[in-house]
């Protein structure tokens, strides 16, 4: 352990909100002999490793390090041994993002070890650039104290903040240990309903298997790509036209696999991007905003009890007004007339 010097006392940063100057912690550090020489970027990372190097250099640049008495600004300047670092350790939006925040969450099923929750599209799931409060994440920290003890508050899979539908929640570490494996075995049936521009051309039943990675091209976005090339990993999508006309397709799809954005991608690989999705060439038609994508079923084994489970939500009113208003019919069966 690296010692600390009386020093913290000493540090005068720039002045904070006074309602962050009550969470910041001064704290001054010397450097060893085995660091003499280092860039101070990778000192601090080293002195202080229970924060990310990203944070630690936005303290940099936010001239809340101070070495030999001034502050420091440059990330690659070298430091040498018995340096004292004064360093001020401030709430971020990152850090503060972990809180616990009472949300109305809607509770399907739940018992000590297991919950399943109807997300409303609009909810981020997980804290993120330009979302660092007000997700489900917190939810779930106000929700039940254990959500504070296990990774990500126990959310074991996700759906795009502008997707709706049905979630697994682990509530133990032991139930979101095995609800993690029965996923990767593909143990979880997971099946969505989503609405798709064109006319469908393809057979009733058919599967995509089609490896997803990111846009060359966008980084943004993900894509079908070709295997060999960095990040593409295998997809597989069930997909199954429910109703359709001349101008919109009804399908509903099965996920093998849980990569970023599968649905979204495959469909618009397949020629037809879901209505209101801009990202990948859908857009806004029959009055809905957003992707029209909703996580309809869920099937597994308890995590705990070994016992089947079985919870069906039905999309909500935004996604059956756009169904209606493109002249199809949903009621969860397949149409088995074809253009």
């Amino acid at each position: 352990m690296y010692r600390t010097t009386e020093l913290a006392e000493q540090i005068i940063p720039r002045p904070l909100a006074e309602e962050d100057a009550d969470l910041a912690e001064n704290r001054a550090l010397e450097i060893p002999l085995s660091m003499h020489g280092w860039r101070i970027d990778r000192a601090l990372a080293e002195l202080v490793p229970e924060f990310s190097r990203s944070y630690l250099q936005q303290l940099l640049e936010e001239g809340a390090v101070h070495w030999r008495g001034v502050q420091a600004n440059k990330a690659s300047a070298k430091v040498s041994v018995g340096d004292g670092l004064l360093v001020q350790l401030r709430p971020t939006q990152q850090t503060q993002a972990f809180k616990a925040e009472t949300m109305a969450l809607n509770v399907v099923f739940e018992d000590e070890h297991l919950m399943i929750i109807h997300k409303p599209a609009g909810w981020v799931v997980h804290p993120a650039a330009g979302h660092w409060s007000g997700t489900l994440l917190n939810g779930l920290l106000a929700w039940h104290a254990g959500a504070q003890h296990l990774p990500r508050a126990g959310i074991v899979h996700r759906l795009d903040k502008d997707t709706s539908g049905l979630m697994m929640v682990a509530k133990s570490r032991l139930a979101m240990d095995t609800l993690v494996q029965a996923i990767a075995r593909r143990d979880v049936q997971r099946e969505y309903v989503a609405l798709a521009h064109g006319c469908w051309r393809s057979p009733m039943h058919l599967t995509v298997d089609q490896p997803i990675g990111r846009d060359q091209r966008n980084r943004l976005r993900m894509a079908v790509v070709a295997d060999a090339l960095t990040g593409a990993k295998p997809a597989q999508t069930s997909i199954t036209r429910l109703d359709g006309n001349a101008q919109a397709t009804l399908v509903k799809c099965q996920l093998h696999t849980g990569r970023t954005h599968q649905i979204r991608v495959h469909m618009a690989w397949l020629g037809h991007p879901l209505v209101g999705d801009t990202v990948y060439g859908g857009r806004a038609s029959w009055g809905i905003q957003r992707q029209a994508l909703h996580a309809r079923e869920l099937r597994l084994n308890h995590p705990i009890g070994g016992h089947a489970l079985s919870f069906l939500a039905e999309p909500p009113d935004d996604f059956l007004l756009a169904v209606a208003e493109s002249g199809l019919h949903y009621n969860g069966q397949p149409n088995t007339t074809l253009l």
